[in-house]
């Protein structure tokens, strides 16, 4: 039974993502996906916040407009879950944000509580308040916000990650080492090289697996030009190890990017010997009322089995 936790729509996310948020589920239902987390960005609260291709023609029309989108992408998913019911099973959700805790945490807690959200992906697209995966530029001023080392920059996300975690507790962990994604060396051993980052990453990985969160392996880092998808395969052991749980995502901002290096990855698991993926399924609990959430694993087998590629 393939499925994503992660996903985005040009709909949904203009200038950042391609294609209607429908087009895209009647894709994933023809390669074969069972299941598909709806996970489109959340509003963002500031001017600053803005990305490049916001900015223009008004970045202040361009603020306005996040929350209504918002409101609006709520309305169509759940449109979109009632009318393909019967071929795929439609998760919504929204991927969270951490660049101001005292802005944030109560927008995604907001946010959480409506009663059409299943869940929200718990990520970090900023450090010291600058984007770190948009391109080598801004990373380099993210470097210089951070104290002027990768090293020092490395450290503070995964404070600043931990402070995410141990606030909001995501169910769902988005690429956990997005850090890594612009790095001079994005396989760098931090184990060895950079112990103090090492202790973050281990620190941050028994609080989710404290609270029950899940990591995803999330091959957006393959198709990205990395080597490996997120979290690295250190990282990745230590979860293991800790006998953490993993879900998939393909973190696709589009239908070309549904599924894409999706066999990459599952072999990327079964060198790990992780023998199984989680995903959720919904009980409905009444009109307005949340729907109960059952956790449900897949086997790699099964989920490769499932997937119809061409």
């Amino acid at each position: 039974m393939a499925f994503t936790m992660h996903s985005h729509s040009g709909q949904f996310c203009p200038g950042h993502a391609k294609d209607q948020l429908e087009d895209i589920i009647l894709h994933a239902i023809k390669i074969g996906y069972k299941t598909m987390g709806l996970t489109e960005h959340m509003p963002r609260t500031d001017l600053r916040d803005l990305y490049p291709e916001e900015l223009l023609p008004s970045p202040t029309a361009s603020l306005a407009a996040l929350m209504p989108r918002h409101d609006a992408y709520l309305a169509e998913a759940a449109r979109l879950q009632r009318k393909y019911a019967a071929q795929i099973h439609i998760l919504i959700g929204f991927e969270g944000e951490w660049i101001r805790p005292a802005d944030y945490a109560p927008l995604v807690r907001s946010l959480a509580a409506h009663p059409a959200v299943d869940y929200f992906v718990g990520s970090l697209h900023h450090t010291a308040g600058v984007p770190i995966d948009l391109d080598a530029a801004t990373y380099a001023r993210a470097v210089e916000a951070s104290g002027g080392s990768e090293q020092l920059l490395f450290e503070r996300y995964f404070d600043e990650q931990h402070g995410m975690l141990a606030e909001l507790r995501p169910r769902v962990v988005g690429h956990f080492d997005l850090v890594r994604l612009l790095s001079e060396r994005p396989g760098r051993p931090l184990k060895e090289e950079w112990p103090g980052v090492w202790e973050r990453v281990v620190r941050n990985l028994e609080l989710i697996r404290g609270y029950g969160g899940w990591l995803e392996c999330n091959t957006s880092a393959l198709r990205k030009g990395l080597d490996e998808a997120y979290p690295k395969r250190e990282i990745a052991e230590e979860w293991v190890k800790m006998g953490g749980k993993f879900t998939m995502s393909d973190d696709s901002h589009g239908i070309a990017q549904v599924a894409t290096n999706y066999l990459r990855g599952l072999d990327y698991l079964e060198g790990l010997s992780v023998k199984e993926v989680w995903t959720l399924e919904r009980r409905l609990a009444g009109e307005g009322v949340k729907a109960d959430l059952v956790e449900k694993s897949v086997s790699l087998d099964e989920f490769r089995a499932s997937l119809r590629l061409e």
